[in-house]
C-alpha cells in the first residue's frame, strides 16, 4: 500500500493567524494545559468535554444566557423508550438562532453579506442592514400570520437569497424551519412536509436549471391541496419577477407591505427545535430528523472557525441545493461574520468555469463542492489554475462522496498548490461533520485530517473492538451538543433502532473507515452498502477511485447480488459518449480493479447503463440498486434524482436475476 505523504504544510504565518491556534492559546491560559498540535486539543476535547464546550460557548460570544451548567445527565428523552440515560447539553441556556446570525450586522451594516449570481446571468448584493431589514418584514409578516415558537415554516425554494431571510424570520421567531428543493416532486414534497404539518409555505413560481426554465406553478397547487395545515403561502416571482400575484400572497408585495423595524428575538432553551432535514428516503419514508437551535449554533461555529479557518469578512461559497443539509451548513456561516457568495443553477452551466469565475469575481476565500463536481472537471481536463486568479482563495472543502487520493493530485496540481483541502464528512443526521479538516495541520492524500473536536470518533470491528489502521464502522462513542432532538412523531425507538441499536451507548454513523497512523481518516463508503464476496468486506469507493479513472467510464455503481451461495459484485458503468462496452473494455476493467485492488475487487457481472441513479443531493443509491437486482420494488421513487433510469435497472434484473437453483 502506498504511504501516506504530506501534500501540504501550513506556513509559520498561516498557523499563527488560524483561529484555531488562538483557541489553543485561550484554552492554554485557562487551564495548567501547554497544548500546541490539533492531535493534542482534539485528546483533550474528547477527555474534558465540559470544558470544551464551554470555551467554545466563551471563545465565540454567544448571544444569550449559558446557565449555570454545561452538561447534565438526564433520563431518556422520550418517556423511556431509549434504554441509555441521555446528556443534555447546556440545559438552562436561553438564545436565538438569528440573533447570533446577525449579531455583527451592527459592525458594519453597509458591507455586503450575501452576493447572488444564477445561471441565467441575473445577480444581486444585499447588506446587511438589508439583509436585518427584510428579515424584520418577514418577521411582521409571519406573526400576523399566526406563526409562534414551535410552529414549523417550509420553503419550497431554490438556493437563493429569499430562502436566506424566510429561514432567519423564522427563527427569530422561535419557529422551525424546513426546506426542499424545487426539483423534488410533488410527492416527494408532501410526503416530507405533511409529516411535519407547516403553517406557512414559501414556494416560487419556478426555476432555471441547465438552460431550461421549469415553471413551478402547477407543483405549488397540488402540493398546497395536501397540505391543510397551511394558513398562509408565500410565492416569489423568481422566474417571472414581473408578473402579476398569483393566489398566494407574493413576497414584493409582502416586502412592501411593512416597514422594517428593530428585529424582535423570542430566545428559548439551547435544546428547543430549530430545524428539521430529512433523510434521502431511498429505501423508505423519509425520516424528520429534529436539531436543536444551540447544537447547531455551537457546532457550525466550531467547524467554520476552528476547523475551516473562516474569518470575519471572508467570503464563502458552497455549491448546494435547499434540500441538503449543505444549506444548513453554509448559510450559518453568516454568524462568523462572513459573506456568503450563492450560485443557483448547474454546476458546469453553460460552461466548465461558471464557479471558478464566481469564485475569481467574488474573491472568494473558501469553495465547498463535491467530489463528483472534482471528479467531473478532472474528467474534461479543465484547470482553474490555468484560467483564474485564485490568490484570495485558502481553503476547498469537498463532501458528499469519498474524495480519492488522485483527487488530492488533481487539486494541488491543477486549483492551487498553496491551498488547505479539507475532505469532510458527517451527514444530514447531525447537521454537520464527523470528520474534518484544521488549518494547522498537514494534508496526507487520500485522507480527511481527522476527527471533529468533542467527537471520540473510532471504528469498531463487529464486535465493537476499537480499531487503528484497519477497516471497521465509524462510530462516536461520546455525547455531543449537535445530536438531533430525535425524529418528528417518533417515541424514540425509530431514532434509537437507526442509531443506537448496533453498539452499546455508541453512536453507529453507517460509514465503513480506517484510521491511520497520522489519524487521518480514510472512509470507503457507506457500510450498508459494503461488498462482501467470499467473507471479504470490500468497500464501493475501493472499486470507483480505480474504475471512473478509466476514459471510457464516466461513473459507476457497484452492488453486491447472491449468486450460487455467495455474492458477486456486479458493476454498472456509465459509458462515455463513443464507447462501448464490449469485451475489450470489460477484460480492461477487471484487469484494472484485480491489478490496483484485489482478484476480490473483480465484478463477476458488468452491465452498461445510460446514468448513475442518485438522490437529490447526489449520492449514489447502492442499496436501492441492490433492492432491485434482488427482484424487490422500490416503492419511494420520488426520492431519486433521475428514477427513469430504476426502470433500466429493473429491465437488467429481469434479465440477469439469478435462478432458483443458482
Amino acid at each position: 500500500m502506498e504511504q501516506a505523504r504530506p501534500l501540504w504544510n501550513p506556513s509559520e504565518q498561516r498557523i499563527e493567524n488560524a483561529t484555531l491556534s488562538h483557541f489553543i492559546a485561550k484554552v492554554n491560559a485557562h487551564y495548567p494545559l501547554m497544548i500546541e498540535t490539533y492531535a493534542q486539543l482534539h485528546l483533550w476535547s474528547v477527555a474534558k468535554p465540559e470544558h470544551f464546550w464551554n470555551e467554545v460557548w466563551h471563545f465565540f460570544d454567544i448571544i444569550g444566557t449559558k446557565g449555570g451548567k454545561i452538561a447534565e445527565l438526564s433520563e431518556a428523552k422520550f418517556g423511556g423508550a431509549l434504554p441509555e440515560r441521555d446528556t443534555l447539553w447546556f440545559p438552562n441556556a436561553s438564545l436565538n438562532f438569528a440573533e447570533n446570525i446577525l449579531g455583527h450586522a451592527y459592525q458594519h451594516p453597509e458591507q455586503v453579506a450575501i452576493f447572488f449570481e444564477n445561471e441565467q446571468g441575473h445577480s444581486s448584493e444585499i447588506t446587511w442592514q438589508q439583509l436585518c431589514d427584510q428579515v424584520s418584514v418577514t418577521q411582521q409578516w409571519l406573526r400576523d400570520c399566526g406563526v409562534e415558537p414551535g410552529d414549523v415554516v417550509a420553503g419550497y425554494l431554490p438556493n437563493f437569497p429569499e430562502t436566506i431571510v424566510a429561514m432567519l424570520a423564522t427563527s427569530s421567531l422561535g419557529a422551525i424551519w424546513t426546506a426542499t428543493s424545487p426539483d423534488f416532486g410533488v410527492e416527494s414534497v408532501v410526503e416530507r412536509f405533511q409529516q411535519v404539518s407547516p403553517k406557512v409555505l414559501f414556494c416560487v413560481d419556478g426555476y432555471s436549471f441547465h438552460g431550461e426554465a421549469y415553471c413551478m406553478n402547477n407543483k405549488n397547487h397540488r402540493i398546497v391541496e395536501q397540505l391543510p395545515s397551511l394558513s398562509q403561502v408565500c410565492q416569489i416571482n423568481y422566474l417571472h419577477p414581473d408578473s402579476e400575484a398569483d393566489v398566494f400572497s407574493e413576497w414584493h408585495h409582502m416586502l412592501d407591505s411593512y416597514h422594517p423595524t428593530g428585529l424582535r428575538y423570542v430566545r428559548q432553551n439551547f435544546n428547543a427545535p430549530l430545524s428539521v432535514l430529512y433523510s434521502s428516503g431511498t429505501t423508505g419514508t423519509p425520516k424528520c430528523i429534529i436539531h436543536s437551535i444551540g447544537g447547531t449554533l455551537l457546532n457550525h461555529l466550531k467547524e467554520h472557525q476552528l476547523h475551516c479557518d473562516i474569518h470575519m469578512g471572508d467570503r464563502v461559497f458552497y455549491y448546494t441545493t435547499c434540500g441538503w443539509m449543505m444549506w444548513n451548513w453554509l448559510a450559518s456561516t453568516l454568524a462568523s461574520g462572513a459573506s456568503l457568495v450563492i450560485y443557483d443553477g448547474h454546476a458546469t452551466y453553460p460552461n466548465e468555469n461558471v464557479l471558478w469565475q464566481l469564485a475569481n469575481r467574488y474573491e472568494v476565500s473558501l469553495f465547498g463542492t463535491s467530489a463528483k463536481y472534482l471528479e467531473a472537471l478532472q474528467k474534461l481536463d479543465y484547470h482553474p489554475i490555468e484560467h483564474h486568479d485564485l490568490t484570495k482563495l485558502r481553503t476547498l472543502c469537498s463532501t458528499g462522496s469519498v474524495l480519492y487520493p488522485h483527487q488530492f493530485d488533481y487539486v494541488y496540481q491543477h486549483i492551487k498548490s498553496d491551498l488547505h483541502l479539507a475532505s469532510i464528512s458527517g451527514g444530514t443526521d447531525i447537521c454537520g461533520c464527523f470528520a474534518l479538516g484544521n488549518p494547522i495541520s498537514p494534508v496526507y492524500r487520500g485522507e480527511c485530517q481527522g476527527a471533529a473536536l468533542g467527537m471520540d470518533v473510532q471504528a469498531f470491528s463487529d464486535q465493537a473492538k476499537s480499531l487503528q489502521d484497519a477497516q471497521g464502522e465509524l462510530v462516536c462513542c461520546n455525547s455531543f451538543p449537535n445530536q438531533p432532538i430525535g425524529f418528528w412523531n417518533d417515541d424514540g425507538e425509530r431514532y434509537h433502532n437507526t442509531y443506537w441499536q448496533r453498539f452499546d451507548h455508541v453512536w453507529h454513523h453507517g460509514d465503513e473507515i480506517k484510521i491511520t497512523p497520522q489519524n487521518g481518516i480514510v472512509f470507503y463508503g457507506r457500510s450498508d452498502a459494503t461488498l462482501n464476496p467470499g467473507g471479504v468486506r470490500i468497500g464501493t469507493a475501493e472499486i470507483y477511485q480505480q474504475v471512473n479513472q478509466l476514459e471510457q467510464i464516466i461513473d459507476s455503481i457497484a452492488v453486491g447480488q447472491q449468486y450460487q451461495g455467495n455474492e458477486r459484485i456486479v458493476l454498472l458503468v456509465q459509458l462515455a459518449n463513443g464507447f462501448q462496452l464490449n469485451d475489450e473494455l470489460q477484460q480492461a476493467i477487471r484487469a484494472c480493479l484485480k491489478r490496483h485492488c484485489s482478484p476480490r475487487h473483480v465484478p463477476g457481472l458488468i452491465l452498461p447503463i445510460s446514468e448513475i441513479p442518485r438522490t437529490k443531493s447526489g449520492k449514489s443509491v447502492e442499496l436501492a440498486i441492490k433492492q432491485l437486482l434482488a427482484g424487490k420494488s422500490i416503492d419511494n421513487r420520488g426520492a431519486i434524482a433521475n428514477p427513469e433510469v430504476l426502470d433500466e435497472v429493473a429491465a437488467l434484473a429481469n434479465k440477469w436475476q439469478p435462478s432458483a437453483n443458482d
